[in-house]
């Protein structure tokens, strides 16, 4: 019996290249864990043949393309813009803190006057919704949380470069070539931070654009040059505006909107 062509080029000899799953995600066509899933089902293609293995590689300049269901399923999954509040964690759990995701209940809900048409909350949305970044405890503002991997690559991926930018009260005396230190300067974790721009708004607030995301990155950089940070909110992820999202609110992410 012969064998149809997705059969032969999964059994051929392996090709030299990269995996079908990472040059999906590279493509922003989807995650590697989704990419994984969609081979499962095959709802894969490459160069016109359908991919079922995991582990199948292809060529760096193969044409590699998902199924209408998979594209549909693409379509279907949802962002939210969440308003944070002081005392939740934006990721898992911990000892007498709440996960942010938690706020996100029909009640909480907020439509723009000018954008009433936005869907209703769906429980089922809160399936596989996870932070796209991270907002400490102590600190408040925009919080993404998405079933989208293609979005999480790219607020969070190794080679994002979006800008956060945030609003940073601050006390203390700042060190006299500070300012220059906390736009290009300074190491954390053993690493040198990417450029930043850094500029005062007021005789006690700072404002921050970053765009990589360390654990209390700006409360340690301001340590470094002798400040405190006594507030922080974030404002803005890219393109999107934290605006008038009331605190412990959110909404969704609409159609005509890009980070």
């Amino acid at each position: 019996m012969k064998k149809n062509r997705a059969e032969s080029a999964q059994n051929a000899s392996p090709v030299v290249g990269a995996r079908v799953s990472k040059l999906l995600a590279e493509r922003g066509l989807c995650s590697r864990r989704e990419a994984d899933r969609y081979i499962e089902r095959g709802q894969v293609f490459v160069d016109g043949v359908r991919v079922t293995e995991l582990g199948t590689r292809a060529a760096p300049d193969a044409c590699i393309t998902l199924d209408a269901a998979a594209n549909q399923t693409q379509a279907q999954q949802v962002t939210i813009l969440l308003h944070k509040p002081v005392g939740f964690v934006s990721g898992q759990p911990e000892p007498g803190y709440k996960p942010a995701i938690v706020l996100i209940r029909r009640e909480n809900q907020w439509r723009e006057a000018k954008h009433p048409e936005q869907r209703d909350f769906d429980p089922r949305h809160l399936k596989g919704l996870a932070p796209a970044g991270r907002l400490d405890i102590d600190s408040v503002g925009l919080l993404a949380l998405t079933q989208d991997g293609r979005i999480a690559r790219q607020l969070i991926g190794e080679d994002s470069g979006v800008e956060k930018e945030y609003l940073v009260r601050v006390t203390g005396q700042l060190a006299a070539d500070g300012l220059a230190r906390l736009r290009h300067g300074l190491t954390l974790d053993g690493e040198k931070l990417k450029p930043a721009q850094v500029d005062w708004q007021n005789a006690d607030q700072l404002r921050f654009i970053l765009r990589e995301g360390k654990k209390r990155q700006i409360r340690r950089m301001c340590e470094l040059v002798g400040l405190s940070v006594t507030g922080l909110k974030r404002v803005r992820i890219g393109q999107i505006r934290l605006g008038r999202l009331p605190l412990g609110r959110w909404r969704y992410l609409r159609a005509d909107e890009r980070f």
